[in-house]
């Protein structure tokens, strides 16, 4: 396990309630199969225990994160959803567990039609807020989670939306790059994945919007951030947070975004960057 700064780098990033700490999930926190370290999980708990406010800051749906931050145990503070479209506060004396405090929505028709004209093979789904997906079709089993039911792709164009997902079985994400270079896609916000998946968000909208509007609330000064991840849709993220660090398994564009690096998820790379945290704490 290799991490390129040295423990001062982080010398403004001291753990406690005046510092922020916002990871990504996969490829950051969880394996690419979906589990998550015990190494991880220590580092995580004991970040969050000296009162640093740690927010996940995901792709994912709200549903989706809710199981992440139970088993890290975070069940109070905030996380960031739908790459930013989705803000919510954890709270556990509230039913559920968390609010909605800040939705950003969008007219998805125009979008949804372009992309259908130049990929007539495209699944697409919106996000069902805090219950699910509505899709045109049937994704391959196990990629949403929640309750999916299928609806009419005008029906779909009609309401407003904090996400369009695409999903083409076959296509990869150097296929869905082309895409949008060839749809001439604007007003919007996108993010390809890692696997052959496209998230359409509002424009302006990402996981850094999303963030200054917690790190606003939390009075948390900017440079006492920190960011995490490794994919593209971390690059605004890795923009805005006083230390950036990308993942060992992102790609160059999104290395590229980031000041510091650290080893891939498999080599437990998130470790050295909070023990780093932990470590200003006690210098």
């Amino acid at each position: 396990m290799s991490i390129s700064f040295e423990p001062v780098a982080l010398t403004d990033i001291t753990a406690g309630p005046t510092s922020l700490v916002a990871l990504d999930i996969d490829g950051t926190i969880l394996h690419h199969d979906g589990t998550m370290s015990e190494a991880v999980r220590t580092a995580v708990q004991e970040v969050a225990a000296t009162g640093t406010h740690v927010v996940l800051s995901t792709g994912r749906s709200t549903h989706a994160c809710l199981p992440v931050l139970a088993e890290l145990g975070l069940d109070s503070g905030w996380a960031v959803c739908s790459n930013g479209a989705v803000v919510a506060r954890l709270d556990p004396t509230i039913e559920g567990g968390y609010e909605f405090t800040d939705i950003v929505t969008f007219d998805p028709g125009p979008t949804l039609r372009l992309l259908r004209e130049h990929l007539p093979e495209g699944i697409f789904a919106v996000e069902d807020l805090g219950r699910g997906y509505a899709v045109t079709s049937e994704f391959p089993a196990g990629e949403l989670s929640g309750a999916v039911r299928v609806i009419d792709f005008e029906q779909m164009c009609a309401e407003p939306a904090v996400r369009v997902t695409v999903r083409a079985p076959g296509l990869g994400s150097a296929d869905f790059h082309d895409l949008v270079n060839r749809s001439g896609l604007h007003g919007v916000s996108y993010a390809v994945g890692w696997t052959a998946w496209l998230d359409i968000a509002p424009d302006g909208v990402s996981k850094a919007s999303a963030l200054e509007l917690v790190r606003q609330r939390l009075d948390v000064p900017p440079e006492a951030t920190l960011a995490a991840g490794d994919g593209q849709n971390d690059i605004e993220m890795l923009g805005w947070a006083g230390v950036s660090v990308a993942m060992g398994g992102a790609d160059e564009v999104t290395r590229a975004a980031a000041r510091w690096h650290t080893g891939p998820v498999e080599a437990e790379g998130l470790v050295p960057v909070l023990d780093a945290v932990l470590r200003s704490r006690r210098e």
